[in-house]
Parts: C-alpha cells; sequence; structure tokens
C-alpha cells in the first residue's frame, strides 16, 4: 500500500466515527491523527491535551502551536495522576495509571463537546515495545486510526511532512516521568529537575538526547554517539557536570552505549510486563 493510500484510508476510518476526540500530546503520531481528523470531520474533531507536572512545558506550547496550525478546535484539561498512588510509586505500571486517567477525564468531556469516539496515535511500531497504556485505551474503548490504516512511524513522518507539519522530523518525547527508574517514586521536583536538564542539553545544540533519573539522585545522560565525543570534552563535560549538580543531581554520568528509546524497559520485571501483555 502507498503512503497516499494509507494517507487516505486513514482519513475514511476516521471518517466513518462521525466525531472524534483526539489524545493529542503535540508529538508526531497525534498531530497527523488530528491533521487526518480535521481533514475527515471539521468542526466534529477535537483535540485534547493533557495538562500535568509530567508534560514538559515546551511539549505544552507545542501542542497548542500545532492545534492552531491545523486549524482543529483544542481542549486543554488537567488530569489528576499525581493523586493515583499507584503512579506515583513507579513500579513498571506507571503508564497504564496515566493512561486510564487521561482516558477517563476524556471521556468526562465527551458529552460536553458532542463527541463519539475518542482515538489515540498509536501507530503499528508501538505494538512491538512495551506499552502498558494499550490495556488502558483498550479498556476504555480507545481506537487507533495510525494502526488501523497501517501505519508505521515511518509513513506517519511522511504524512506529516505532506502536510507541512513543522514537527515531521521531531524526535519522539513520551512524558517526563519515563525519565525515573521504575522504582524511584515519581516527584514534581524530580520531574522539573529534568525538564531543565534536558532544557540545558538542548540550549547545547543538542536534539535526541535524555536525563534518566536513578536511585541517589543519579543523572545518567544519553545522547547520539556522535555527541558522546563533544560532552566528553573537558570544557563541555565540567559546564555539564557544574550545570547539574547545581539543579540537585548529586552524581552525573555520560551513557557510553549512547540514546535509545525505551532504555528504562528492560529493568521492569517480566512478572510486570506480562500483566500488561497484549492479547
Amino acid at each position: 500500500m502507498t503512503i497516499e493510500e494509507k494517507q487516505d484510508k486513514l482519513i475514511s476510518i476516521l471518517r466513518e466515527m462521525s466525531s472524534v476526540a483526539v489524545a493529542f500530546s503535540g508529538g508526531v503520531d497525534s498531530a497527523v491523527v488530528a491533521q487526518a481528523a480535521k481533514l475527515a470531520l471539521g468542526v466534529n474533531a477535537v483535540a485534547i491535551t493533557a495538562h500535568s507536572p509530567s508534560v514538559a512545558q515546551r511539549e505544552r506550547e507545542d501542542a497548542e502551536r500545532i492545534a492552531q496550525q491545523i486549524g482543529i478546535r483544542h481542549v486543554v484539561i488537567e488530569t489528576q495522576e499525581f493523586s493515583i498512588p499507584a503512579y506515583l510509586v513507579n513500579d513498571g505500571s506507571r503508564c497504564y495509571h496515566c493512561k486510564t486517567e487521561l482516558y477517563e477525564q476524556v471521556l468526562k468531556q465527551a458529552p460536553v463537546l458532542n463527541i463519539q469516539q475518542v482515538v489515540s496515535g498509536a501507530n503499528l511500531d508501538d505494538l512491538g515495545d512495551y506499552r502498558p497504556g494499550l490495556q488502558a485505551a483498550q479498556e476504555h474503548g480507545v481506537r487507533h486510526p495510525l494502526q488501523e490504516a497501517g501505519c508505521t512511524k515511518a509513513d506517519v513522518r511522511e504524512m506529516a511532512k505532506h502536510w507541512k507539519l513543522p514537527i515531521w522530523d521531531k524526535p519522539a518525547s513520551p512524558c517526563l516521568s519515563s525519565r525515573l527508574v521504575p522504582g524511584l517514586p515519581v516527584t514534581t521536583e524530580r520531574l522539573q529537575r529534568i525538564e531543565a536538564a534536558e532544557s540545558y542539553l538542548r540550549s547545547l545544540g543538542l536534539v535526541e538526547f535524555r536525563v534518566r533519573l536513578h536511585e541517589g539522585e543519579l543523572a545518567r545522560i544519553e545522547v547520539s554517539a556522535e555527541d558522546i565525543a563533544t560532552l566528553s570534552e573537558p570544557a563541555h563535560r565540567q559546564a555539564l557536570t557544574d550545570h547539574l549538580l547545581q539543579l540537585g543531581f548529586r552524581f552525573v554520568t555520560l551513557d557510553l552505549q549512547g540514546f535509545r528509546t525505551g532504555s528504562m524497559n528492560q529493568l521492569i520485571t517480566l512478572e510486570t510486563k506480562q500483566r500488561f501483555q497484549r492479547t
């Protein structure tokens, strides 16, 4: 199937839903679904963005900007995952509880917004990773039109580029809580510290990276292979170390394996993974 055929199929799938609310983070996946929903349904499509301490300010600004460009109705809601003890414990099921809270809040808005169906930006590649949020989606009747249209991450980026969405090549940016090692409790202070550390790395011109937080307030920095050498230079290393120590980290390390998506997942117990295994 060509990318044009997948694009048409995506729009057709959404048109059949009559009215939709897109769980809209402002990333490329949900942006493509929002764009397709706007083309398919016009005023019967709405993008809903969650606002919580786990969402970086930069991501909230991106969501607002992209929604305006698409021209889709945009609603921002407050989610309360920080009031859920099982979320704060961060035992590897955190994403399930976060998505459960998100979808419950979105569904509360559905009658007010006259929405029949909630959809997500999950694509086919997400099926090959540990994604407990997909179980929460299933439990709440959320559909994944990108998966239904047979779209991979590469397809999504190609569609975004065709629709001239400026974030078509934006790196994935999961919530700030995903930076914490499983078992380390989620706190607002830790997330603010991580956001500040990543903002500093971005100011150095880095594009794809993570600041992971481990026990003992140890920051493990993942950057691309070519950036490892740059950050290892004495001047950069000292400035980076000083900055992160000032932010409140106690130890600063540079991961020689480089950046890799979902590196924390290998620390989640098999028992927890099996609880959220897709059937």
